[in-house]
């Protein structure tokens, strides 16, 4: 197999149209926007703690003493603590079960209807969560517990469709640097978050909450009237007939067998092409080579990554003292070190034509990255350096899972001609990855409560550790595969 030139990146290159960059930037900015008001939520969790227990801080409540304390949600802050890793497990159980439903209805509706419908809902929900019940000072626990479902539910419907739509637009050939860089998208959302709401904190909780459902909502309609779900819809030929162009871009990055093999795999489907497009099963898509290790890795990382996502800003208020505005600023650095691993790796991948070796290398740099960081002086500059390390070798691989490999996985020569099975197997990963992050934010807060956060950072490194171990066969063959290839590219010279 020849090592894909330059010329040839460059020529499919060439081919992108405006078209590709207003559907980059689209469904960039549609998934930021979702995961903004996610990042709200985690970033205000000490002023939420404060105004749900009895204490000197609850003077926002505008409410005579004797009032607020027949009304006050907990005794304690480590009980608004216990029940805030509670809202978050709720809501990444709602949100895995939505994922694999979402990512079926992806692949049989309209693409932008039902990212669309999820947005607007989702801004809505997240007004009445954190808004309008500080408004009118109702504070009930199963009350929040419904809305943060229904909340899931939602929110689930944006990544199986963004994926979707990237995977209409763009094809394998330079997928990872591609991916890479979109991938950021969820990145610079807790970015974007975390700005929105520190800079308006100062004048209660509730109106960050209010600004960033506010932009959610209109990002809805503009995703409504403006993103075009495949390049069909305006005449232009998909990404399936451009690949069939070039030898290389048939071949799979994910590979279910060896190489040497891939005539024998691949010749029947080739001698019959599916000329119908029809939506896959979501039993035939979990069955699919590759399906089933990368989503239990991504279960194991995701739990990590959410962790650092939902737990960072109150870790570093909790354990440093910090003030909450300077918490949720400093937690920026994990997500630029994110954006840089995804789309550095992103694009070593592409070069190697494999992703499994790539992210092995990543993930087993991650452990050492855990044991510093859970050792960071009280030093906001070293914190923030570490911090971005970590991001880089965490946020890194987890962004490429989600994005370019649940793409490679979705469109794999078995299922060519069945390009509506994207949705679906993106559903099926990134559920199985909210399922271990739903059960490893309530374990976060139980293990921080009863053992201290140093054993929070060793649990991160366990679950790292059995990232690797899940794709361990993927990386043994991929690895055995890119020998054999440098071997024949040395015996050919």
């Amino acid at each position: 197999m020849a090592w894909p030139s330059v010329f040839q990146r460059g020529a499919l290159l060439t081919r992108f149209s405006h078209h590709h960059v207003v559907v980059f930037l689209l469904t960039f900015f549609s998934y930021s926007l979702l995961h903004a008001s996610r990042k709200t939520f985690s970033n205000v969790k000490v002023s939420i703690s404060k105004q749900w227990t009895p204490s000197a801080w609850n003077t926002s409540a505008e409410l005579p003493v004797e009032i607020w304390s027949s009304n006050w949600l907990f005794p304690s802050t480590e009980e608004a603590t216990l029940f805030l890793g509670t809202l978050d497990t709720i809501f990444l159980f709602s949100y895995a079960v939505g994922l694999f439903i979402s990512g079926v209805v992806g692949d049989r509706l309209n693409l932008r209807w039902v990212l669309s419908f999820g947005m607007c809902s989702s801004a809505l929900v997240v007004f009445i969560f954190g808004t309008l019940t500080e408004w009118v000072h109702f504070y009930n626990k199963w009350f929040y517990c419904i809305l943060w479902i229904v909340n899931g539910l939602l929110q689930s419907t944006g990544w199986p469709c963004v994926v979707a739509v990237m995977g209409n637009w763009f094809g394998k050939a330079g997928r990872g640097v591609v991916f890479g860089l979109w991938s950021a998208c969820a990145s610079v959302g807790n970015i974007l978050g975390a700005c929105l709401a520190s800079s308006v904190l100062q004048y209660g909780y509730e109106y960050a909450f209010l600004v960033t459902a506010s932009v959610q909502f209109a990002g809805g309609i503009v995703i409504f009237f403006g993103l075009l779900v495949s390049p069909e819809e305006i005449g232009l030929p998909g990404v399936e007939g451009k690949e069939n162009l070039e030898e290389d871009s048939r071949r799979p990055l994910i590979n279910a067998e060896n190489e040497d093999e891939y005539e024998a795999t691949y010749s029947i489907q080739e001698a019959s092409a599916i000329t119908q497009v029809k939506a896959i099963s979501f039993g035939q898509a979990c069955c699919l080579p590759g399906v089933i290790p990368y989503s239990l890795a991504y279960a194991c990382l995701k739990l990590v990554n959410y962790s650092f996502f939902f737990w960072l800003p109150f870790y570093l208020s909790n354990n440093f003292g910090w003030r909450e505005a300077e918490a949720d600023k400093l937690s920026i650095w994990y997500d630029v070190g994110g954006i840089v691993g995804g789309t550095l790796q992103g694009f070593i991948s592409d070069v190697l034509q494999k992703r499994a070796p790539v992210l092995a290398l990543s993930l087993l740099l991650a452990v050492g990255s855990l044991v510093g960081y859970s050792r960071s002086p009280n030093n906001k500059s070293i914190n923030a350096l570490l911090m971005t390390v970590t991001g880089f070798f965490i946020g890194g691989p987890s962004n490429m899972i989600s994005s370019a490999i649940s793409a490679d996985l979705g469109r794999q020569e078995l299922i060519q001609g069945s390009s509506e099975a994207l949705s679906t197997v993106t559903g099926i990963v990134d559920g199985t990855g909210s399922i271990g992050a739903a059960v490893g934010q309530y374990l976060v807060s139980l293990i921080q409560d009863n053992l201290g956060w140093i054993w929070v950072f060793y649990f991160f490194i366990l679950m790292t550790s059995c990232t690797i171990l899940f794709i361990s066969p993927l990386i043994a063959r991929e690895v055995a595969s890119l020998v054999q290839r440098r071997q024949a590219h040395v015996l050919s010279e």
